[in-house]
């Protein structure tokens, strides 16, 4: 499988409409095509799935890894000729400095794979030089290539030309593909964009022009191992694991599902926003996260609170993680100030506010790492257990044997405490 990396100079440069973009061209061509994300994001690889009709994972070198991040690649080479992996935020930008952990520098270096930099060209034509050159210099100092550059919100082809011969002139990598500054956009809320569910994926087609003969010889062909055939470790052998899936609950990581089927766990999904009780056979409850906020009316009258209860109460295995935390609290208050009454089984609110509360990679003390991004915050009137152990971030609540906190955990990055989590034998 032929491979590449979309990256973007910053964030809002245009980088998820171009991915997606590519995906459709290159489904147009008849390639078999795959898609990753870099960095611990939900709703793009949501986007990508829509495209390519296959699942989208995420890679990275912090919560996922190279090691598993090549694995999960090579698995999706042997279904398809040709893959993308779109970045995260910039180019260089990780937790710290240029290139820093979990950038997607960092990501294009460790796999070997050139750089496709989309840049934000409305309004420039020589300029394109002086930022590309910069991009260059720092990616060649970590062995990154970037291999072409895709040039965004372009305003005509006489344009597009000024920008091509510009990058030709200066000896810098070419102009592959560009973007028409009248092409659509999707809309996006505090988390990002929208879900495919909202709104029809336009056709980008039409303003996309392809500079090159070959799109697909810029990539390059992966050398990576495809892993053996997963051995059934069994360490949730025998476990009927619950998990709430629907438009209130939809941040869930496929490679976290793949896990749960790998540890032999039978998954029974349900659904909180259309009031449907906990399968009664389940040993085990997950609940992801998601935008229960976007959903606080129907929720405040749902049905499963009931026998979310009495799982609990029951003393049985509950992760919850984010949106699925908040599902557990007295009340849900949204920006207007309307309070929504949750499932009231611990003693907290979630507040939603237009500022981010808190971002940023998490790792507990046993090794499981994750990743926070939400906008509301818990108040409680009294103090709560903790529950994990982090350097920083939500330390989590506890009750019986709920585990509850702001982060999405990453099942595989520590198979044995995520199965203790969850029940399972060890």
């Amino acid at each position: 499988m032929k491979l590449g990396l979309l990256a973007g100079t910053h964030s809002g440069c245009g980088k998820t409409t171009l991915m997606l973009t590519l995906l459709q061209y290159l489904k147009a061509r008849q390639h078999s095509v795959v898609s990753f994300k870099s960095g611990p994001d939900f709703l793009d690889p949501l986007w990508h799935q829509v495209v390519t009709g296959r699942q989208s994972y995420n890679v990275d070198t912090r919560m996922i890894g190279v090691q598993h991040s090549a694995q999960l690649i090579a698995q999706q080479a042997a279904v398809a000729d040709c893959g993308l992996i779109e970045g995260v935020m910039g180019l260089f930008d990780g937790r710290s400095g240029v290139g820093g952990s979990g950038s997607s520098a960092e990501l294009a270096q460790a796999l070997q794979v050139p750089v496709f930099l989309v840049v934000d060209a409305g309004g420039m034509s020589g300029s394109i030089v002086a930022m590309v050159s910069g991009y260059v210099t720092y990616a060649q100092k970590m062995g990154v290539t970037i291999a072409g550059i895709i040039a965004n919100r372009v305003g005509s082809k006489h344009h597009a030309g000024l920008l091509s011969e510009a990058l030709s002139d200066y000896q810098q990598p070419p102009l592959v593909a560009w973007m028409e500054k009248s092409a659509p956009v999707l809309p996006e809320r505090h988390l990002g964009l929208v879900q495919p569910s909202e709104v029809q994926l336009p056709d980008f087609l039409p303003f996309l022009h392809i500079e090159v003969d070959n799109f697909v010889d810029f990539l390059t062909e992966t050398l990576f191992v495809p892993p053996e055939p997963v051995k059934q470790q069994g360490l949730l052998k025998n476990k009927k694991i619950a998990v709430a899936k629907d438009a209130a609950c939809c941040f869930i990581y496929p490679a976290n599902l793949d896990f749960l089927r790998e540890q032999s766990a039978e998954i029974l999904f349900f659904s909180p926003l259309a009031g449907e009780a906990i399968p009664y056979c389940a040993d085990t409850l997950w609940l992801p996260g998601g935008y229960p906020e976007l959903f606080a009316q129907a929720l405040s009258v749902s049905n499963t609170w009931l026998s979310l209860r009495d799982f609990i109460e029951a003393d049985k295995p509950v992760l919850a993680e984010c949106g699925g935390a908040m599902l557990l609290g007295e009340s849900l208050i949204d920006l207007d100030g309307r309070s929504w009454s949750m499932a009231n089984i611990l003693p907290f609110r979630s507040k939603m506010q237009t500022k981010l509360a808190s971002l940023g990679y998490r790792e507990e003390a046993a090794g499981v790492k994750g990743h926070e991004f939400h906008h509301s915050v818990r108040k409680a009137e009294q103090s709560l257990e903790p529950c994990f152990q982090v350097e920083r971030g939500d330390t989590g609540v506890r009750y019986k044997n709920l585990r509850a906190s702001y982060v999405h955990w990453y099942f595989a990055s520590a198979p044995e405490v995520i199965t203790k989590w969850l029940g399972g034998s060890q």
